[in-house]
């Protein structure tokens, strides 16, 4: 929150992942120092603390790491699940395995990275490896 006017703040990292997010754009930070990636944004580099960070596509391939189902019943929408991906560039985001059953996705599974536009906010998910 913006400290002066109790609003979202609007300038910072977080917001600019967002914002491209809802451009339909996937950036991560690189820090020009280090040469490491992070996520979740940052003013400083989670390794070195330098401040010089720069904006960068990935890849967007990964593995899963870890997940979990949440089962629901079908009048509420039914499963879903809730994954922890670990990207080709060192970093680990939580989101969802979209394309197949809940049921069929595994550790290590490989995925790649996709921008979808779900209530007109940009929203990031993962696609087993090989479906667009």
């Amino acid at each position: 929150m913006d400290k002066h006017n109790n609003g979202p703040d609007t300038s910072g990292p977080q917001a600019r992942y967002f914002s491209r997010l809802n451009e339909g754009v996937f950036e991560i930070q690189r820090c020009k120092a280090c040469e490491r990636h992070q996520f979740f944004p940052r003013v400083l580099c989670q390794h070195c603390g330098s401040t010089d960070l720069a904006w960068v596509t990935p890849s967007g391939k990964g593995q899963v790491y870890s997940f979990s189902v949440i089962r629901r019943k079908p009048d509420s929408g039914g499963d879903y699940n809730v994954a922890l991906v670990d990207l080709d560039e060192g970093v680990r985001l939580m989101s969802r395995v979209d394309g197949v059953s809940p049921d069929a996705i595994h550790i290590g599974m490989a995925v790649s990275a996709k921008v979808l536009n779900e209530q007109d906010k940009g929203m990031l998910v993962f696609l087993p490896e090989g479906q667009k």
